[in-house]
């Protein structure tokens, strides 16, 4: 079974990647980490990107699927493959379900992570993390027992300089319009989850391995 995760900026779509990973012992690919390791191996589709990336140039669709092929044809990818960040447009929604099917493959289901707009605001602007120990922080629901410390190791925290509401805004927009096509590719397909993904992160687990048994292997 391969499955897509999607959602918006603040959804949680790390977290839950990373406790799916743990509970179905499928693996996590996100497109960033599938590009590093294609370059860092320097495999030839890896290479060939590299040269689209030197001259300042999208990498093409047919590249992105093959790099995409390559990865999951490799052993730890045997229980199948948790999509992060890809595929981005219906084009190459179409593209990778096209070179799947051609190796006895498919898409089994998209998990659409869904948070109200208010909810994700206050993950976004209230997020603090620790300098030292990476530990993440929110001043509306997960507020640290001193301000600007951290429990567990008592290090300072700090916000990024991205985490503001004019930015989170932007994001939002432009994750609307870049997704909604998608979203819609895949509800005509009778393949697309929506979860609530709102509340403790162990429940929201338990939501989408649920959506996952009503779908289809390959």
């Amino acid at each position: 079974m391969n499955i897509i995760l999607l959602g918006s900026p603040g959804a949680g779509k790390g977290t839950q990647a990373t406790a799916l990973e743990e509970a179905t012992g499928m693996k996590h690919i996100a497109s960033g980490d599938m590009f590093r390791t294609a370059v860092k191996e320097g495999t030839p589709l890896g290479k060939l990107a590299q040269s689209y990336l030197d001259n300042g140039e999208l990498v093409p669709d047919d590249v992105v699927i093959g790099m995409v092929l390559e990865r999951v044809t490799q052993p730890d990818c045997a229980n199948g493959v948790i999509f992060d960040g890809f595929p981005r447009t219906p084009e190459q929604a179409r593209a990778l379900q096209e070179a799947l099917q051609n190796h006895d493959d498919c898409i089994s289901a998209v998990l659409l992570l869904h948070v109200p707009k208010e909810a994700l605001i206050q993950r976004v602007i209230g997020r603090w993390t620790c300098r030292n120990c990476q530990a993440v922080y929110n001043t509306y629901y997960l507020a640290p027992h001193e301000a600007g410390i951290c429990d567990e190791c008592g290090g300072d925290l700090y916000q990024r300089s991205d985490d503001n509401l004019e930015t989170i805004n932007h994001r939002l927009e432009v994750y609307t319009a870049q997704t909604m096509p998608l979203v819609a590719h895949y509800q005509q397909q009778g393949i697309l989850h929506e979860i609530d993904g709102q509340g403790d992160v162990n429940e929201v687990t338990a939501r989408m391995v649920q959506a996952m048994t009503l779908a289809n292997p390959c």
